[in-house]
């Protein structure tokens, strides 16, 4: 699967050796790399909108983004998408993600998000106009269920999580990111509309 999927394998391992580097190396690697929209607003730090999708929170953290990019992206790129398509649902997901956040968080110096949640979801919901009806299992739950289900349950936990949660995971950067891989998607493969509604009919 790796050897169809070059892209994804690159972002896998960087991110994976940055994380790292990041918690067990020089901790001083995630404070300049994580997301914090005061300094993009006042310092005109932008760049920090990518680096902060490669350092992550703890352990817990990388590993859970790392096994649904696992499970999702390299057979995005391979099957799907393609290297080039690929990286550009990747990183215009990420970006498109942490926009509203920046916004909305731009004059609170306090804020401050990390993690490559927003781009991933943006391949998973790549993949879904893609493969609609495949199975997508969760852990703690016995059966899969389609994957435009999933979908669904996603985004409306995202929006409930956005509104409602408390739990510090920045549920507006999943949403987000979910709709510009859906978006980015259709407009890279427009095709991919009537490949999705055809498994419907």
């Amino acid at each position: 699967m790796t050897q169809n999927s070059p892209a994804a394998l690159l972002i896998f391992v960087i991110t994976i050796a940055i994380s790292l580097y990041g918690l067990y190396g020089n901790g001083n690697i995630i404070n300049k790399m994580l997301l914090h929209p005061y300094s993009v607003k006042h310092k005109n730090e932008w760049y920090k909108i990518i680096t902060s999708g490669f350092v992550h929170a703890d352990l817990g953290h990388l590993m859970f983004n790392m096994l649904s990019f696992f499970f999702f992206a390299f057979q995005t790129e391979a099957n799907f998408l393609g290297s080039v398509n690929f990286l550009i649902v990747y990183f215009g997901s990420m970006i498109i993600a942490d926009l509203p956040t920046v916004w909305k968080n731009q004059d609170n110096y306090n804020y401050h998000s990390l993690g490559a949640s927003g781009a991933i979801s943006g391949i998973l919901f790549s993949s879904i106009l893609f493969a609609p009806l495949s199975k997508v299992y969760i852990m703690f739950i016995p059966f899969g269920m389609p994957a435009f289900v999933f979908g669904i349950l996603y985004l409306l936990y995202c929006q409930f999580g956005t509104r409602y949660s408390q739990d510090n995971i920045n549920h507006s950067a999943h949403f987000w990111g979910a709709l510009a891989g859906i978006i980015i998607t259709i407009l890279l493969e427009p095709n991919v509309i009537g490949h999705f509604l055809r498994f419907f009919y």
